[in-house]
């Protein structure tokens, strides 16, 4: 239990409890602010990206404040990881949720009663009994964090029901102050978390959305798991990484290939049993080196900051679930890799999926466009940086000199005329037929079915045949995504015309589109970033140290330091505690326990 928080505000000021508690000199972004409105008794909605520093928002107001902090969090995998990384660092901490046996539930609930715990982790639908509100009822409560809190949009992917009845917080304690927070919303999303979850009002805090250290890369489908094999075998090998696939048959395949390859690869999804989600989830989060290959059913709430890459085989869904995805790479702010191939055949099968729909027709615009906006920083020729930052209403310059189109500038090229001839032919042959069957009579070419069908005969038929088959499969590929084309909405693979391309037709605007290339190799970044030398003694030598001593307590890896913080150990080579002390990551609890074990790894060296 930290004495800090039972004594509240008048003892340490955030600043000390930044130090004293979490080891670092100075605070990120609005987190200041922030911490200063809910230590002073007010409501705030916190819009910050993953490894922001979201959690310290809401624990150190909980430390400065008299009582005991409540967080809402939706999965118990991020109670567990929080609360170990928090007792590492001398806060008391504890979970109430499912996992618990009854001696356990009653031993909490006597801590939680006593005053004897700084944060209180819960699940939402845990916290909505009434047993555990009247429990609550007889406490000191210091605030209420809601987390994940975009979890209260009907209209997003990570719904969750039970969040909309999160409002009850307000009726039975309306003096406690309430925090929501999320890693991304759009404006809708918003206002839904104000209106259910703040509804008295409260201040909103939008820091920036960017994540500098990620080098977003984004590629054409040629062999997909060949590609993901040289990506990481050049560049990831013995790092922690998470694959996203489509379908489960895909992510079970993807981690057969890559164990085949000799790297420890898990897939992760819901036809797994209970269980060995638990077991693999466990040993990616305990073990260095573990690659997950899952569905979407993975992630949210997963906090190991030191995921090296996230990579998407298949296109995700909308830009929100491709940034909240690849924001759970690099948590820890040392270099880290979004990587994603995707085809022609994803962008059907994606648009297929949303005009069988049954849900509302406001719910499918949106989700059009969502995807539409993901569509286009694919597709997008400069810097991915600004298309990916504007969905979340940021301004960003462009040229960030890390992503790869400013690593290697796409060629583009004026395709209006191309664009018309791909769009006239898919009208004359019916909006019928699919890619492949379009760009054979472009090319002229006299297959039995062109013959059969008399499109032999059509003003388009060898209208192309100056162009190479792959670049009017690019062709076909961005007017789909620029939506100048649909899939058949029945399901069966043909093309159709919409009303955005008649403009195009009648000859009134122009196309440029990019020349598709494959991918040069990885250049390195212009800019000051930490680099980790990996093959240095010191590096594994300290790593190893940590290794053993987690395992020794039973708790992950990062729990003892971060990456980054064994980086920035290595960098000083404190010779004293006081020195050690002044690194960023080690707080006075963790100097305690751990300094001298440092040291003498130090002094091996």
């Amino acid at each position: 239990m930290s004495q800090a928080a039972r004594t509240p505000s008048a003892r340490y000021s955030s600043e000390q409890l930044l130090q004293r508690i979490f080891g670092y000199e100075r605070f990120r972004g609005r987190q200041r602010e922030i911490i200063e409105t809910l230590a002073g008794g007010g409501n705030a909605l916190v819009l910050m990206p993953t490894g922001g520093g979201k959690s310290l928002c809401y624990q150190i107001p909980a430390l400065m404040r008299a009582g005991t902090g409540i967080v809402i969090s939706p999965l118990i995998a991020l109670m567990r990881d929080q609360v170990e990384a928090l007792k590492a660092n001398g806060v008391a901490a504890a979970v109430l949720n499912s996992s618990l046996d009854a001696q356990a539930r009653r031993q909490v609930e006597q801590d939680l009663l006593a005053g004897q715990l700084d944060l209180l982790y819960i699940a939402p639908e845990g916290l909505l009994r009434e047993s555990v509100l009247e429990l609550l009822g007889r406490c000191e409560l210091a605030l209420f964090a809601i987390d994940e809190a975009h979890c209260v949009s009907q209209w997003g992917h990570d719904f969750r029901p039970e969040y909309l009845q999160l409002g009850i917080l307000r009726d039975r304690f309306p003096e406690v102050p309430c925090i929501a927070l999320t890693a991304t919303a759009d404006d809708r999303t918003r206002a839904e978390i104000s209106r259910h979850l703040l509804p008295d009002g409260g201040q909103t805090f939008i820091d920036s959305f960017d994540r500098p250290n990620i080098r977003y890369r984004v590629g054409l489908k040629q062999n997909a798991r060949t590609q993901l094999l040289h990506f990481i075998d050049r560049e990831h090998r013995g790092h922690s990484g998470i694959v996203y696939c489509f379908s489960r048959k895909r992510a079970e395949e993807t981690a057969a290939f890559l164990h085949q390859h000799g790297f420890t690869a898990l897939p992760y999804h819901a036809g797994l049993s209970a269980d060995e989600r638990e077991r693999h989830q466990d040993r990616f989060i305990s073990e260095d080196g573990v690659i997950i290959c899952a569905t979407i059913a993975f992630g949210m709430g997963i906090d190991k900051p030191d995921v090296r890459f996230v990579a998407h085989l298949d296109l995700p869904r909308s830009i929100e679930a491709y940034y909240q995805e690849t924001g759970r790479a690099g948590r820890d702010g040392l270099p880290a890799d979004a990587w994603m191939v995707y085809s022609l055949a994803d962008i059907v099968q994606i648009r297929q999926m949303q005009a069988n729909s049954s849900a509302p027709e406001a719910q499918q615009r949106l989700e059009r466009e969502r995807l539409e906006a993901l569509l286009a920083y694919c597709e997008h020729a400069g810097c991915r940086r600004p298309p990916l930052l504007s969905y979340f209403d940021e301004h960003h310059p462009g040229a960030c000199g890390h992503c790869d189109n400013c690593l290697n500038p796409p060629a583009t090229w004026d395709a209006t005329e191309a664009a018309r001839k791909a769009l006239s032919c898919v009208y004359r042959t019916g909006q019928r037929f699919g890619a492949g069957h379009v760009i054979d009579v472009l090319l002229g070419k006299n297959t039995d079915r062109i013959s059969a069908l008399g499109h032999d005969t059509l003003s388009t038929f060898g209208l192309g045949a100056d162009i190479d088959r792959k670049t009017w499969q690019s062709v076909i590929r961005q007017l789909l995504a620029l939506g100048h084309l649909q899939p058949d909405p029945e399901g069966h693979g043909g093309l159709q015309l919409t009303e955005r391309c008649r403009p195009l037709l009648k000859g009134e605007v122009q196309v440029e589109l990019r020349r598709d290339t494959i991918p040069l190799k990885r250049q390195r970044a212009a800019g000051s970033r930490v680099e980790v030398d990996t093959s240095a003694p010191g590096w594994q030598a300290l790593r190893q140290w940590r290794l053993q001593t987690a395992g020794e307590q039973g708790v992950p890896p990062y729990v003892i330091f971060h990456d980054a913080t064994l980086a920035a150990i290595l960098d000083a080579r404190p010779r004293t505690l006081d020195e050690l002390g002044a690194v960023s990551g080690v707080g006075q609890h963790k100097l305690e326990r751990y300094g001298r074990d440092v040291l003498n790894v130090l002094a091996t060296l």
